[in-house]
């Protein structure tokens, strides 16, 4: 009958309403952990400024001092998931999270905030009936690898992919280029020395990528039409995909 109603007005008008259901259709809610970090805070900006986000939840453990109608906050204790995990209820969780052994003290300090928190976190999320996930991983990502960090970051990218979510999409970046809050001198001597990277053959997938073009990959591909359940897109692909 709806149809049959529709089909009485004029063509333009109906071609305005059918434009017009697709755009409402659009409007996506997006829940962030990691916000605060060099890669959410970006990822927070530009969230804000695709309009195909209408409302955007930051689950942080410190105030972002983010202030944006869009924005939704709530600092929780990632230590008990069962007093705020029921509010993970959106489009597509996007997972940036993650220290460094230096300011978590011990590698199982670091295993808890990079691995285990993104990791309850997305099973909730799952369960709650998100449907995507965006997680920014890191280059050479291996459960089997030797080196601790690999490891860890591999262990997650597999824990993650088990999930039942619709989509999932890892990123892979190598380095971060971008303004920190905190201070990582040996990762800015790190920076500048790895900026040769680019023009060694072989070496090019660890050269270094600016934060603003691994958030601008995550909302694109949280937007994308592709089909496969897991992607995972390494660094030449994050700069294509961030395009």
């Amino acid at each position: 009958m709806a149809v049959a109603l529709l089909k009485k007005f004029p063509q333009s008008f109906r071609h305005s309403i059918r434009g017009w259901k697709i755009r409402i259709k659009m409007k996506q809610t997006a829940l962030v952990i990691g916000a605060t970090g060099l890669v959410g805070r970006q990822l927070v900006t530009q969230l804000r400024e695709n309009s195909a986000f209408d409302v955007i939840h930051l689950f942080v453990r410190r105030p972002s001092e983010v202030d944006h109608s869009k924005v939704r906050e709530h600092v929780v204790d990632f230590e008990k998931p069962d007093e705020w995990t029921h509010l993970l209820r959106g489009d597509v969780l996007f997972a940036c999270m993650g220290t460094t052994i230096k300011t978590a003290g011990s590698q199982e300090a670091q295993w808890r905030v990079d691995h285990d928190y993104p990791l309850q976190t997305a099973t909730r999320a799952a369960n709650n009936s998100v449907k995507r996930l965006v997680l920014v991983s890191a280059v050479g990502a291996n459960a089997g690898s030797r080196i601790f960090y690999n490891r860890m970051k591999g262990a997650l990218d597999e824990a993650i992919s088990a999930l039942p979510f619709e989509q999932v999409t890892i990123l892979r970046p190598s380095i971060l280029a971008g303004n920190r809050t905190e201070s990582r001198p040996g990762e800015r001597i790190g920076l500048a020395l790895m900026q040769v990277l680019r023009f060694i053959p072989g070496l090019r997938a660890y050269r270094p990528i600016d934060v603003r073009i691994v958030a601008r990959a995550m909302v694109n591909s949280a937007l994308s039409n592709r089909t496969e359940r897991i992607r995972i897109i390494e660094l030449d692909a994050i700069f294509n995909e961030a395009k």
